[in-house]
């Protein structure tokens, strides 16, 4: 009896294929009937993610799934796809692309694509310095990448023009911001430490619908995958909120332990050119502080830090940030200096001992030390990737020419260790372009 019931349901089974079989002919023989071209229905699905599927810079144009071989124009709405059956549909959508599109709906629902989020503040004659900062961030990166860029209204039209004749790579979109501050107190806000500076304070209240957020100074280039740095959110226990650097590794030239008025985190400090935050964590999170024994939130505690400290910090909202986590240190998640490599960590001797082993992994030129000849090995990294182009061939020839350049700096203390500066900026070369066009 068993032998017989296996028999049946195998029976069943065989009949259910040859109908689906027979539904998937169908469709295609009306398709060619009605004119719809040959194509395979594999490329029309190739079509449909190419086109929805991944990011593009914003104002560039892209064939969605509309844009179906022959001009028909009948796989316009995939939407449609989702709640009928393929043989089923409309007369102006095409079935079997549908039938397709629905086996790999649940491997794209199953696996959606991360973007990572960067902002960056730029005001004065800062716009180069950005432009190679967000190129160094996609030469490298294989996720795709968010740029928020708050920058001053004269310089949007500059911003958009270079970054939309970047457009081909489609491996990035951006947004630009005007800057802005809470209006009651704008005007003491833009001129804390540096004009806009302070702006980066602001980045939980402004960007209320992105979760996490890797804010960097415009002197920043990194040497390494923006991935590798977000990838340390996973890292972040239950209580961290923000991850920064040691202001200084050596207390003896430190400057918090040596010259602050104010409280600060830890030894020496963090330093805040380079802040990877869990933003829906700060939105959320009520603050320890010495103002009142009420916890206030983020968007709360800000004007009265101000106000109590305002006479005492140099460093603007720098040191508003070193009294917030001086206050609540269990909410810091602290990285190493190879992650925010300053002229500090080399200016009197070496004093980052992970760039030492491992190489820097993002350079914060801060002091203007690409623009001067103070500190040419940082000025030298700069203009490699400041005249790099995004072929192959170009990134993968920076190494010789830099390495030169390099060795004419080691009457410096910083060009006596200037292995450290292209030791991982060779790894990221060799694991992402080694392999030649013709290899790939």
């Amino acid at each position: 009896m068993r032998r017989y019931l296996r028999v049946v349901v195998l029976c069943l089974a065989c009949g259910f294929c040859s109908l689906l079989y027979a539904f998937s002919q169908l469709a295609v023989s009306l398709e060619e009937g009605a004119g719809g071209g040959g194509g395979k229905p594999q490329a029309a699905v190739a079509s449909w993610l190419a086109g929805g599927g991944r990011g593009a810079v914003r104002g560039t144009g892209g064939a969605g799934p509309a844009a179906h071989p022959g001009g028909s124009g009948r796989c316009k709405d995939f939407s449609l796809c989702y709640w009928n059956p393929y043989w089923m549909l409309p007369s102006d959508v095409c079935g079997m692309n549908c039938f397709w599109e629905a086996a790999f709906r649940y491997s794209l629902k199953i696996q959606p694509v991360e973007k990572m989020h960067l902002a960056v503040v730029a005001c004065g004659e800062r716009l180069e310095e950005t432009m190679t900062m967000l190129k160094s961030a996609i030469i490298f990166s294989m996720k795709p990448l968010q740029f928020h860029i708050f920058a001053e209204d004269q310089l949007h039209h500059s911003f958009k023009d270079r970054l939309d004749s970047w457009s081909f790579l489609q491996t990035f979109n951006y947004t630009l911001y005007p800057i802005t501050f809470p209006s009651e107190n704008a005007a003491e806000w833009k001129k804390l430490f540096k004009p806009c500076a302070s702006q980066r304070l602001f980045l939980p209240l402004i960007l209320k619908e992105v979760d996490s957020l890797l804010y960097v100074d415009t002197d920043i280039l990194f040497l390494r995958p923006v991935d590798d740095i977000w990838s340390l959110l996973k890292k972040f226990n239950s209580t961290q909120i923000a991850a920064m650097a040691p202001e200084h590794e050596e207390p003896r030239v430190g400057w918090y332990n040596r010259f602050a008025r104010h409280p600060y985190y830890g030894k020496t400090g963090v330093n805040s050119g380079v802040m990877l935050m869990n933003m829906t964590r700060m939105r959320r999170k009520y603050f320890k502080n010495d103002m009142t024994t009420v916890r206030l939130q983020w968007g709360d505690i800000l004007m009265p830090l101000l106000k109590k400290y305002k006479l005492n910090i140099t460093w603007g909202d720098q040191d508003l940030l070193n009294i917030v986590f001086f206050h609540n240190p269990e909410s810091l998640f602290v990285f190493p200096c190879q992650w925010n490599y300053r002229p500090d960590h080399c200016i009197y001797g070496s004093n980052c001992q992970e760039a030492e082993e491992e190489g820097i992994f993002i350079l914060h030129g801060n002091r203007g030390v690409y623009h001067d000849d103070k500190q040419p090995a940082f000025r030298a990294v700069y203009e490699a990737l400041r005249n790099c182009s995004f072929e192959d061939d170009n990134i993968r020839s920076l190494l010789k020419p830099l390495e030169l350049e390099l060795q004419k700096t080691v009457h410096t203390y910083c060009g006596k260790i200037y292995k450290i500066f292209i030791k991982q900026l060779a790894k990221s070369v060799r694991d992402r372009y080694a392999t030649s066009p013709k290899e790939k």
